[in-house]
C-alpha cells in the first residue's frame, strides 16, 4: 500500500472493519492480511513457545533487544481476530523502541471462547514468565485495543490472587466499557474506522451473554487501587476516547501513578500503521521510551 491522505486511509481503514455476516474463519483470514500490509521489511527473530497444549506464545526479538527486560504483549482484534503474526511489525518497533524482547501470546478467540478464556490466557503467560526466568519486575504487560484491556484485566487478576505485580504496564487504545455507551460513540463515528455495529458485535461475541458490568470485562467498574504505574495511549478520533479517559482519571484517583497521552486527530489502534501514520511510530518510541524507564531502575 502507498501512503494516503489521512482521510482516504481512513476509507481503507473502515472497509476492513469484520463483517458478523462472514464466517469467522474468512473473517481472521481478511484482517490478517490487511495486516500483513504493515509488517516491517526486515523481520525480527521468532522462537515460538507452547505455555500450555492450546496456548502459544512467540519471542520476537530485534538487534536492540536486551535479554533481561520483556515486554509481555496482547494483541488487538476485539477478541475475536488477530495473532502475532498480524502484529508483528508493532511487536518488532516496540521491541527496538523499548530495548526488549517482546513475548506476544496467541490468546484464545471468542466466539469460540468467550470471556474470560483470554483473561485465563493472559495470567497463564504471565506465570509462564516469571517460571522460566523472567522476574515480575523484569516485565512490562503490553497491549493493544482488545489486548490493552487484558493487560488491565491481568493486572487486576494478580492483585487480586496476591501474586508479585509487574512494575508498569502499557495500555494502547484499550476497550474499558463493554457497554459503549459514551458520548465519544457518537461524536466520532465520522473520523473511526471502527463502528457502534462491531462495538456491539464484540460485546455479543466475546462476553456470550455474560454481564458487561462485570469489571474484568469492563474495566472502568473495577476497583483500580493497588495497581503499577499505567502509561495509556488514546486518540481523541477514537469511539472508546471517553471511556479511556474516564479510565484513567478513576485510576489517578485510586492513587495509581497514570501517564494519560491523549493523540490529537488519531483514530482506534492508529499505533500498528507505521509508514502511514507518523504519529504511530511517535506513539510506539514514547511507549518504548516509559518501558525502558521502568526497566532502567
Amino acid at each position: 500500500m502507498t501512503r494516503e491522505s489521512p482521510e482516504d486511509f481512513l476509507t481503507i481503514l473502515k472497509s476492513y472493519i469484520p463483517d458478523p455476516k462472514k464466517p469467522i474463519g474468512l473473517v481472521r483470514k481478511e484482517f490478517s492480511e490487511f495486516y500483513a500490509e504493515f509488517l516491517p521489511e526486515e523481520r525480527p527473530t521468532l522462537e515460538p513457545v507452547a505455555i500450555r497444549d492450546d496456548l502459544r506464545g512467540f519471542w520476537c526479538s530485534v538487534a536492540e533487544s536486551v535479554p533481561d527486560r520483556t515486554i509481555l504483549f496482547f494483541h488487538g482484534g476485539g477478541f475475536t481476530v488477530g495473532s502475532t503474526a498480524d502484529h508483528l511489525g508493532l511487536c518488532a518497533r516496540l521491541a527496538k523502541a523499548a530495548g526488549a524482547r517482546v513475548f506476544s501470546v496467541d490468546y484464545r478467540l471468542a466466539p469460540e471462547h468467550p470471556f474470560p478464556a483470554p483473561i485465563e490466557d493472559a495470567l497463564a503467560s504471565y506465570r509462564y514468565l516469571t517460571a522460566h526466568g523472567c522476574p515480575a519486575h523484569r516485565i512490562v504487560p503490553t497491549g493493544l485495543s482488545a489486548g490493552g484491556t487484558l493487560v488491565l484485566d491481568l493486572l487486576l487478576s494478580l492483585r487480586d490472587q496476591k501474586v508479585l505485580l509487574p512494575p508498569a504496564a502499557v495500555c494502547m487504545s484499550p476497550a474499558v466499557d463493554m457497554m459503549f455507551g459514551s458520548e465519544s460513540v457518537l461524536r466520532n463515528r465520522d473520523v473511526d474506522w471502527v463502528t457502534a455495529e462491531r462495538l456491539n458485535g464484540i460485546r455479543t461475541q466475546y462476553l456470550a451473554g455474560h454481564d458487561p458490568n462485570d469489571p474484568f470485562a469492563s474495566p472502568i467498574h473495577a476497583n483500580l487501587s493497588g495497581l503499577p504505574r499505567l502509561c495509556i495511549q488514546a486518540g481523541t478520533h477514537e469511539l472508546l476516547f471517553d471511556d479511556i479517559s474516564v479510565l484513567s482519571k478513576k485510576a489517578k484517583w485510586a492513587g495509581v501513578p497514570v501517564r494519560f497521552e491523549i493523540w490529537e486527530g488519531m483514530f482506534h489502534c492508529w499505533q500498528i500503521f507505521s509508514g502511514h501514520v507518523p504519529e504511530a511510530d511517535e506513539a510506539v518510541v514514547h511507549a518504548g521510551a516509559f518501558i525502558q524507564e521502568v526497566l532502567a531502575r
